[in-house]
């Protein structure tokens, strides 16, 4: 394990306490996408059954279970106690134009025709789709708050570094999956608009505004 995937794994973290931490002192999840959440949510269940089958170290099992316990009180907060703040107007992403072909490629493209091996595949490909619906809610509103541009630049970067790990690993390794680089690819092509926007308006504390929808 090297420094990226460590450096990865912190900022993704990071991302999810600061978006929980916003909930909870704010006691509101406007500007949230609870159907983004859902999505993560669903990664990390299909992902990490493995947990109950096979060890692989004490960091590894520790991050797979703060992860998960991260994403389904995330889930908590906005479907049940802060439900009434909840942005239902706004977040419109129908999620079965994602599932259906995430579904299907899953099913196309994988290392082993095996349910733990299809659920992993389903869970690396939803992925990098995941945050369309937050992305989308923001173009419809037209603004983010500042604590949930935040949480997408190291949402962001944790992918980005995740980049940098995989090509380490090919260097030291000769470790290549291509089925994690390339989502992992067009997730990170996700974020680089949304990262341009962060460096030029955000850290200059300007208020992060995207054209709206006509």
């Amino acid at each position: 394990m090297n420094v990226f995937r460590i450096l990865g794994d912190l900022s993704h973290l990071l991302a999810m306490i600061l978006l929980l931490g916003k909930i909870w002192r704010s006691k509101c999840c406007t500007g949230i996408s609870g159907k983004s959440q859902i999505l993560f949510a669903l990664v990390f269940t299909t992902r990490y059954l493995d947990l109950f089958t096979n060890f692989i170290s004490i960091y590894n099992t520790i991050m797979k279970v703060v992860f998960l316990l991260c994403a389904y009180v995330t889930v908590y907060m906005i479907y049940g106690k802060f439900r009434k703040t909840f942005d239902i107007e706004n977040d419109t992403f129908r999620l079965e134009f994602l599932l259906v072909p995430v579904i299907g490629l899953s099913f196309l493209e994988n290392y082993s025709f095996t349910p733990l091996e299809i659920l992993w595949t389903f869970s690396i490909y939803l992925e990098s789709v995941a945050i369309l619906p937050q992305l989308f809610m923001i173009s419809k509103t037209g603004e983010a708050e500042a604590i949930t541009t935040h949480y997408l630049f190291f949402l962001g970067l944790y992918r980005a570094l995740y980049l940098a790990n995989w090509i380490r690993r090919y260097q030291t390794e000769n470790f290549y999956d291509q089925i994690a680089v390339v989502s992992g690819v067009v997730q990170t092509i996700f974020y680089c608009d949304f990262f341009y926007l962060y460096v030029t308006k955000v850290l200059k504390g300007k208020k992060l505004s995207l054209p709206m929808p006509i």
